[in-house]
């Protein structure tokens, strides 16, 4: 294990050179998001079938040792805590911004800042999720070696990741995403890094025509608009990813999709 800097008595720090770093993430764009994702049709919906796949994979053990990669403002990380009170559950993130959020929803968990390229374990975790992370970062066939080397034998990734670079626009700009992902590529980059795929599906596949045209049409749009939406929308689209929702949970693995999801295993 790596030895870590403890900075202003908050977060054990693994890679302090890179707290500075906007590149990967705009540090003022938390609050925001912290502000947006209760109650945001996308980020519930993400939550749910997140959930459904860890109590699917995880469910039978007692205790797993889960790590969020990337964990942000904590919103997906206190909706497993919430969902699994049994698990032992950490969180890491590269900006102290978010950490200090996901520590204000979660403060009895554990949470660290690092590099997900150069995660400072080995063999440490039944589980590591990683929920629209690695789009961010340009070589992500190092960070999902380093997922490889923290899980234990036989432990899982559970990631998220958008789908489909002919839904590239503005706002995956905004974002500061590197690329959208095909199924394929996934699946191949998964497999170089010796984690079997288990589960693949996209979602988002009720609202793609909506979200191609909204992404056509608005070809100037501002930053965080595409989640800054009105409540009348909010809960049509919220029927929309109940759908997605109905399916995956039928064990129907959606074609295409605004993003998808997929559950790896490391290699026993």
């Amino acid at each position: 294990m790596k030895s870590a800097l403890k900075l202003n008595q908050d977060f054990k720090c693994y890679a302090p050179s890179f707290l500075q770093d906007p590149s990967y993430f705009p540090k003022e764009n938390f609050k925001e998001i912290y502000e947006l994702e209760k109650g945001h049709f996308w980020f519930e919906s993400r939550n749910t079938i997140i959930n459904h796949f860890i109590h699917k994979y995880l469910g039978n053990r007692n205790t797993p040792k889960c790590l969020e990669v990337g964990c942000g403002t904590g919103f997906v990380l206190e909706s497993i805590a919430n969902a699994n009170p049994t698990f032992e559950l950490e969180g890491t993130e590269l900006y102290l911004e978010g950490l200090r959020f996901a520590h204000s929803r979660s403060p009895h968990l554990n949470f660290f800042q690092s590099d997900a390229r150069n995660l400072p374990f080995k063999n440490e975790y039944d589980a590591i999720f990683a929920f629209d992370v690695i789009e961010h970062i340009e070589e992500d066939i190092d960070t999902l070696k380093s997922i490889y080397k923290n899980l234990k034998p036989g432990g899982y990734l559970i990631a998220t990741i958008p789908q489909h670079m002919w839904l590239w626009s503005k706002h995956d700009e905004y974002a500061c995403h590197k690329r959208r992902y095909t199924r394929k590529e996934l699946l191949q980059k998964l497999t170089s890094c010796q984690l079997t795929p288990k589960a693949i599906t996209s979602f988002v596949f009720t609202l793609l025509p909506a979200m191609l045209l909204s992404r056509l049409n608005n070809t100037e749009p501002s930053e965080m608009s595409e989640f800054k939406i009105s409540k009348i929308t909010n809960q049509i689209m919220k029927f929309g990813m109940k759908c997605d929702e109905f399916l995956i949970k039928a064990g129907i693995s959606l074609p295409i999709g605004g993003s998808l999801i997929a559950v790896a295993q490391k290699n026993v």
